[in-house]
């Protein structure tokens, strides 16, 4: 399970982030700000969200899961010290696993992850991108071939050769996806990329 913290307070995330890896079976990343949300995102792919509702920007929890809900596919916990009516009929809105209310402890993590776990690792869709966003990436039938061959565990040589085209081709083929995809041009971030949404490629 891929759990990202949207936490602006360090010292809360990484307790959150402690407990987390103490008690389950899960792979954490903290994002403190918006930017660091839009970083973290396509990289981790996360089936969790744990997000804070006031995170001291323009733009609150509520807002940000919100638009990320129109490109990923997650669930989402929210924790805040917020507790009037409207605040929570706002979170509601977007169908959260939980609601937790600061100050944070160990039993109230616990619980809400406990009690969430077998919803999240019984739903395939999740730590996806949505069904439909694939679309908008508006990859050429070349990038999809490609992509393909990446799932595969085919080289950039190894895809030269099979569209015989030259590798600095593919390079720049690969370059372009990344572009589209928001993700950092690295070696392994494409193969990542297509483990994780193997049922969107197919």
């Amino acid at each position: 399970m891929r759990i990202l913290i949207i936490e602006d307070e360090i010292i809360i995330a990484r307790f959150i982030e402690e407990q987390l890896t103490a008690n389950f079976n899960c792979t954490t990343q903290v994002a403190l700000d918006h930017l660091e949300v839009a970083e973290a995102m396509p990289q981790l792919m996360p089936h969790l969200l744990l997000c804070d509702i006031n995170l001291k920007e323009k733009q609150d929890g509520i807002t940000l899961v919100n638009e990320l809900q129109n490109t990923y596919a997650f669930e989402v916990i929210f924790i805040t010290s917020y507790q009037s009516k409207n605040m929570i009929e706002r979170a509601s809105a977007l169908k959260p696993l939980n609601y937790i209310i600061k100050p944070v402890d160990e039993p109230s993590i616990y619980a809400a992850i406990k009690l969430a776990e077998p919803l999240i690792m019984g739903n395939s869709k999740l730590g996806r991108l949505s069904g439909e966003d694939l679309q908008r990436y508006k990859f050429t039938e070349t990038e999809r071939t490609i992509l393909q061959l990446i799932l595969h565990k085919k080289t950039t040589k190894e895809i030269a050769d099979i569209l015989h085209v030259s590798p600095y081709t593919i390079k720049n083929h690969r370059h372009n996806i990344c572009r589209k995809l928001d993700l950092k041009d690295e070696n392994n971030a494409l193969l990542k990329w297509t483990l994780l949404n193997e049922n969107l490629l197919s």
